[in-house]
């Protein structure tokens, strides 16, 4: 496709004036200008990752070209930095309105969202907008938060918000969630993938009917390039694409329940005992405690060697096609090759820990890195260290990680947003079954013999996960 775009261009530009589709094409490159951030596109612990970041980079894959990125804090000066062809197209949750139609045109919607009004559980919930007068409620500047509140006040006069740009629906969930603010508007996607993060903010009510998120593109009559991303979406929706990435990308993982600590107990003897000999071997190969592969393994896959995610990993130990490559990994799919591989790689993240940081916080920033990227570890190190934290311990880093995910924080830092609280979960859910697998070997015999557990055995353990398996009986470990 891309090869036969560029022939014609290359014969046509010699007599007229190119399109756009044309100068793309001849350039080579795509320019799409966005917001960092947790639904646009953000820095991953294996290179750019994000929902518009896949969606665009499989447009940019589609048109033969290179996706360029400019990023752009503002949403006004977003929309008119498209319709000034200072870039292609502009995606970033944008969301179709009448005001931005005037500027710009969009491309067939990707997703439906709807606009929520949140305020803090505990409070009195309001029920309807007259509720909102007389009380602190901040949205994002120019976005489509902010047209609907000014529609809203044809009707009731005496509503009055504050808007700021510097911030994502993250930080504002947060600012409610902490009772800085008595209620905030934000996008229902982004309440779902974040709502666990904040418990305490909730959804009042629905504040507009449902929306639809677009691409945005100049409105002029050289329909190029626009026509092209209407192929180009017509075709990903039909094959699944668009159902993948959304499933992929507004998902989180949340701490482990009581449901997954029974799971695991389970598992602990349904799976693991095929599995022991070859992470052994793995362990002892690349200098790694066995039980703790074990633990991540599980984390990763569940040891299902057959384990894939819509993100491209794959495997017993879920490695991409490049992190398998640089391994030695020829077959992802193959558990011994996988889990040699996964070994190798926590291995060299280990080893590239300050050399003076001294266990076990060494192994928990190792893996820490190995879920969020060792960019990310360093930016929530210097964080640490500049509010007054210890950078090389891990009880410190873990209260700065989720830094990362605030617009305040992140747009001072090197590599940008980040779900820092994942890496934080990821952690603490390897240091659980970790403790388990190891507690499950060294004692066995006594508890079969006794059928009792020790409060002191899960000294280390989440509550949900003690409270699990203090209801299991020994002989389902």
């Amino acid at each position: 496709m891309g090869g036969l775009l560029f022939s014609a261009a290359s014969f046509l530009v010699a007599s007229r004036q190119p399109t756009t589709l044309e100068s793309v094409l001849a350039s080579g490159e795509l320019h799409m200008v966005s917001r960092n951030g947790p639904t646009t596109f953000y820095e991953g612990p294996r290179g750019l990752t994000g929902f518009e970041y896949s969606i665009a980079k499989r447009f940019a894959k589609h048109l033969g070209v290179k996706l360029v990125i400019h990023d752009e804090e503002d949403l006004g000066k977003m929309i008119d930095s498209v319709s000034q062809h200072q870039v292609h197209f502009a995606a970033a949750g944008l969301t179709v309105t009448k005001k931005r139609l005037k500027k710009v045109k969009f491309s067939s919607p990707y997703l439906d969202i709807t606009q929520q009004l949140v305020y803090q559980q505990g409070q009195s919930r309001p029920q309807s907008p007259a509720d909102l007068i007389g009380k602190k409620l901040v949205i994002i500047s120019n976005s489509a938060h902010s047209e609907r509140l000014r529609q809203l006040q044809r009707e009731y006069p005496e509503l009055t918000w504050e808007e700021r740009h510097d911030v994502e629906m993250l930080d504002l969930l947060e600012m409610v969630h902490n009772g800085e603010v008595d209620y905030t508007i934000i996008d229902s996607n982004a309440y779902e993938m974040s709502e666990t993060v904040y418990p305490r903010a909730r959804v009042a009510f629905n504040i507009s009917e449902g929306e639809q998120l677009a691409w945005a593109f100049p409105a002029d009559q050289d329909d190029s390039l626009f026509n092209e991303a209407e192929t180009f979406f017509k075709k990903v929706k039909l094959s699944g694409v668009i159902d993948d990435t959304i499933y992929t990308y507004y998902g989180h993982l949340g701490e482990l329940d009581y449901s997954g600590a029974i799971l695991f107990a389970h598992r602990l003897t349904s799976r693991l005992p095929k599995w022991e000999e070859k992470l052994r071997a793995a362990g002892e190969l690349h200098d790694v405690d066995w039980h703790l592969l074990a633990a991540l393994s599980y984390q990763e896959s569940h040891w299902n060697p057959k384990a894939k995610s819509p993100t491209g990993v794959r495997g017993f130990m879920m490695l991409t096609l490049d992190t398998a490559k640089d391994m030695g990994v020829k077959n992802r799919l193959n558990a011994e090759q996988s889990i040699s591989g996964g070994a190798k790689y926590f291995k060299s993240i280990h080893k590239r820990i300050p050399s003076r940081i001294a266990e076990p916080d060494r192994t928990w920033l190792a893996l820490a890195a190995y879920n969020i990227g060792m960019g990310h570890l360093e930016d929530a190190r210097k964080l640490t260290e500049h509010h007054g934290g210890n950078p090389d311990k891990w009880t410190d880093v873990k209260e700065n990680l989720h830094l990362l995910a605030k617009r305040k924080y992140y747009k001072f830092t090197k590599h940008g947003y980040a779900r820092g609280w994942e890496a934080v979960d990821y952690v603490q859910n390897i240091r659980n079954f970790h403790t388990i697998i190891a507690w499950n070997e060294k004692e066995k015999e006594q508890m079969l013999a006794s059928n009792q557990t020790s409060n002191q055995n899960f000294a280390q353990l989440s509550p949900v996960m003690t409270e699990a398996l203090k209801n299991i009986t020994v002989t389902s470990l």
